[in-house]
């Protein structure tokens, strides 16, 4: 086991540094964020192939993982398609000044993406390497709490395009749908598919050190890299406030005033 963490490292390192020569080629770093949810899948298949145990548990988790790395990939590649580099990338540049640009970004940015990946991915090694390849009630638990992750962030998404596509909604924020729920239905279901896949990894409470992926993306999404930097971009915007008054920030909840829910959206 020791030796394939090695072994996933290494093929984490391998990948990210060919996402970091793309993104030198096409001059843009920020195509990271399309390349995150695939860098899961080559875990995933990695592992899978890898392993001495092929069973229900791993098949399970190698799908789970293809499905939503497969949607991410293209919604957000198909969003940013001829777009300039995010505004994110462009102020880590910024912040470097000139020296060594590129080894800052190579370690800032792909490096340091491809550690939280390789810890946000361990109850994947752990699952299609375990030799316990039967599905308990945990694992069902973990099943369906993935699916409403899924739902989540899947729909929460197609929710958001379709109201940008429409040119009445210009400049206004998404309040309808799950976004009615909570401000953030495509990072609550991610983190709750992460917490979804722990649960199937987990065969034994010493296993119980895994919670260290589930709960590193949710502390990324909710403090970090995804809720914070949305919410301080629209946080002195009127229609933003009085939206936050009736919406729960992450955690879906029944809006506070169901006839305020007019459409404000981005």
């Amino acid at each position: 086991m020791d030796n394939l963490f090695v072994q996933v490292a290494l093929v984490i390192l391998i990948y990210f540094s060919i996402v970091f020569v793309v993104a030198q080629v096409l001059e843009n770093n920020s195509i990271v964020d399309s390349f995150w949810g695939p860098g899961f899948l080559v875990v995933a298949l990695f592992t899978f192939i890898r392993s001495d145990h092929r069973g229900l548990r791993a098949i399970v988790v190698t799908g789970l993982v293809a499905i939503w790395a497969i949607r991410l990939f293209m919604h957000i590649t198909i969003r940013n398609w001829n777009k300039p580099e995010d505004y994110r990338y462009i102020n880590m540049r910024k912040r470097w000044g000139t020296q060594f640009p590129r080894l800052k970004a190579y370690l800032n940015v792909f490096v340091f993406q491809g550690l939280m990946l390789f810890i946000i991915s361990l109850p994947i090694t752990v699952a299609n390497s375990s030799a316990n390849q039967s599905l308990g009630p945990l694992a069902w638990l973990g099943i369906a709490l993935w699916i409403l992750g899924f739902y989540f962030e899947s729909v929460g998404d197609a929710q958001l395009k379709e109201f940008k596509s429409k040119a009445e909604n210009k400049g206004k924020i998404m309040t309808e749908g799950l976004w009615s729920y909570t401000r953030h239905p495509n990072y609550f279901g991610e983190a709750t598919m992460w917490w979804g896949i722990f649960l199937i990894a987990l065969t034994a409470l010493s296993q119980l050190w895994l919670i260290i992926s589930p709960g590193l993306i949710s502390y990324l999404l909710m403090f970090v890299s995804g809720v914070p930097l949305l919410e301080i971009k629209y946080k002195d915007r009127p229609d933003f406030i009085e939206y936050s008054k009736r919406t729960n920030k992450f955690f879906p909840w029944i809006p506070k005033n169901k006839d305020s829910r007019k459409s404000i959206i981005l």
